[in-house]
C-alpha cells in the first residue's frame, strides 16, 4: 500500500512526519504525549511555555487545549517544521530562541516540555530557583536519573531542597526509549511540578533559604548537631533538634524539606543576621 504524502520544503514526507533532524530525540507516542499534557492539567485558561518544541508533537496538542502557547526552539530546521505543522494555530507563538535566554512569562503560566537532557539542571534552576516567578504547574520529560534526584524526599543538593520549599515535585512514571525517535542512550521519566498552596518558607526570603541550605548540605554526611552548632548556641541547637524530632548524630542528608524550613525559620527569628551563612560567589 502506498502511503499518503505531504510536501515540506519541496520534499515528500509521510503524513504527519516532518524530517527527523539529527541530534535531538523526538517523542512519537501519541498516547504518551496526551498523558503529559493531562498531567499538567492544561485548560483553555492557561498560558503554556514549551521549552524545546522540536517538531511540534506536544505543541499541536497544547494548541488545542491552552489559551496561549509559547513554543521555544533554537534549531532552524525545527522552526521551519513548526511553522509548517502549526499553520492556522493562531494561539501559538513560535520563539526562535536559546532556551536559557528566554524570558519567563509575566502572567501565570504552565510548563509542558520534552527538554534537552544536557541542560536539564539549568532549565530546572531557571524555572524553580526564584519562587516569585509565575510558574503554576508543569509536566517535564527529562533524563531518569535527574528525575529521581529532583523528586527525592531528602535531596542532597541544596538547590533541589530549596525547590521543595515552594513546589511539589513528583516522579510520575518512567518512559521507554522506544517512545523517542531516534531513541536516547539514557532512560527518561515524566516529572510533574505543582506550586504549593502553602509554601514552607516565604518567597521574599528565598535568598536566605538558598544560602542556609548551601551551608547546611555542604557535607550531606555531617551530623545535624555539627551543622546547627555552626549557627545556633548549644541551648538553641538542642531546642531546634527537639522541635524537628531529630537526633544530634543524624546525617543532614536524612532531613526533609519541612524540617529544614523549621530550622531556617528558627535561625531567622532567633539568630542575629550577622551570623547567618552566606553562599560563596
Amino acid at each position: 500500500m502506498t502511503k499518503k504524502m505531504n510536501k515540506y520544503n519541496g520534499k515528500k514526507l509521510s503524513r504527519g512526519e516532518p524530517p527527523n533532524f539529527s541530534g535531538q530525540h523526538f517523542m512519537h507516542n501519541k498516547r504518551l504525549l496526551k498523558e503529559i499534557v493531562d498531567k499538567a492539567d492544561v485548560s483553555v485558561r492557561d498560558t503554556v511555555l514549551e521549552l524545546g518544541a522540536g517538531k511540534g508533537a506536544l505543541t499541536t496538542i497544547l494548541s488545542e487545549r491552552a489559551d496561549r502557547v509559547l513554543a521555544v526552539e533554537y534549531d532552524q530546521k525545527c522552526i521551519e517544521a513548526l511553522q509548517w505543522k502549526l499553520v492556522g494555530s493562531k494561539n501559538v507563538s513560535i520563539l526562535h530562541q536559546d532556551i536559557m535566554k528566554v524570558t519567563l512569562p509575566t502572567e501565570p503560566f504552565v510548563v509542558v516540555s520534552n527538554i534537552p537532557y544536557a541542560i536539564t539542571t539549568a532549565i530546572m534552576k531557571m524555572l524553580l530557583n526564584n519562587p516569585k516567578n509565575k510558574l503554576q504547574r508543569g509536566a517535564i520529560v527529562m533524563e531518569k536519573g535527574a528525575a529521581k534526584r529532583f523528586t527525592s524526599v531528602s535531596p542532597k543538593d541544596a538547590y533541589v531542597m530549596a525547590w521543595h520549599m515552594w513546589f511539589d515535585i513528583h516522579y510520575e512514571r518512567g518512559i521507554s526509549r522506544s517512545s523517542f525517535s531516534p531513541p536516547p542512550k539514557v532512560d527518561s521519566a515524566l516529572v510533574r511540578i505543582v506550586r504549593k498552596q502553602q509554601p514552607f518558607f516565604p518567597y521574599k526570603e528565598a535568598k536566605t533559604m538558598h544560602d542556609f541550605l548551601s551551608y547546611a548540605l555542604n557535607n550531606p554526611r555531617a551530623p545535624l548537631d555539627q551543622v546547627l552548632r555552626g549557627i545556633f548556641t548549644a541551648p538553641q541547637a538542642k531546642k531546634v533538634r527537639q522541635a524537628i524530632g531529630v537526633k544530634p548524630e543524624t546525617p543532614v542528608a536524612m532531613l526533609h524539606a519541612r524540617q529544614w524550613a523549621m530550622v531556617c525559620d528558627a535561625m531567622v527569628r532567633h539568630v542575629p543576621k550577622v551570623y547567618w551563612p552566606r553562599r560563596k560567589r
